[in-house]
């Protein structure tokens, strides 16, 4: 009888302190463990738009971080429409993975995870500025890290292996395929409801002149 009553006496203390550690909150996190954000497709897609989205003009670039051609439309050409034509308020830029290369997709990962926290302008300038230094051998971090604070990097590292981050990158991969991308870059250029593809690289004159006749039509 006594060891029947030790046992009961035993569950008594485990149920008790089962039961006072499952209403004892969240464990506190351990001394440099970097707590990641709840973020949402609908976060990652914010973080790369430029400009107002009732723009009487609306581009959708389709970029491969990788593609030589995509590194010269964003540098030389999406660069500085940024700065003429979105901060006015004519056009309303989306940016849009649409990974292709080996590593492509892990750089989209992390340019996406920036987005999250509004930072993806310096991250996807780093990617396409160093683009030759880590295509060839994968290593995306140091150039990502050297555009963000270490707290930031931190999450970013984080976001980037979660499944909303792979999800968004693989979403407007999907919404390429379904306009019917399969080159990069490709850009959408909307104006009054009309939807014109431009495939390949296109210098600034060029798309300069290009919207201004849209404008005036």
């Amino acid at each position: 009888m006594k060891a029947l009553a030790n046992r009961f006496a035993l569950a008594a203390f485990l149920l008790a302190v089962f039961t006072a550690s499952s209403f004892a909150g969240p464990r506190p996190r351990r001394p440099g463990q970097t707590a990641v954000p709840k973020i949402t497709l609908q976060q990652i897609a914010q973080g790369k738009t430029f400009g107002v989205s009732n723009a009487p003009i609306r581009i959708d670039a389709y970029t491969d971080f990788e593609c030589p051609h995509c590194q010269d439309l964003y540098l030389n050409t999406l660069r500085p429409l940024i700065d003429e034509y979105v901060s006015s308020g004519k056009v309303y830029l989306v940016d849009h993975d649409f990974p292709f290369h080996p590593y492509s997709r892990i750089a989209a990962y992390y340019a996406d995870a920036a987005a999250a926290l509004g930072r993806f302008s310096p991250v996807a300038q780093a990617l396409f500025l160093h683009q030759n230094e880590w295509s060839y051998t994968g290593k995306v971090e140091p150039i990502v890290a050297a555009v963000l604070s270490p707290a930031k990097m931190r999450i970013v590292q984080a976001l980037a292996q979660t499944s909303v981050v792979h999800q968004a990158v693989q979403d407007d991969y999907n919404q390429g395929m379904r306009l019917g991308v399969n080159q990069t870059p490709t850009m959408y250029i909307t104006h009054n409801g009309q939807k014109m593809p431009i495939v390949g690289f296109v210098s600034y004159p060029i798309l300069r002149r290009y919207i201004d006749a849209l404008l005036h039509q």
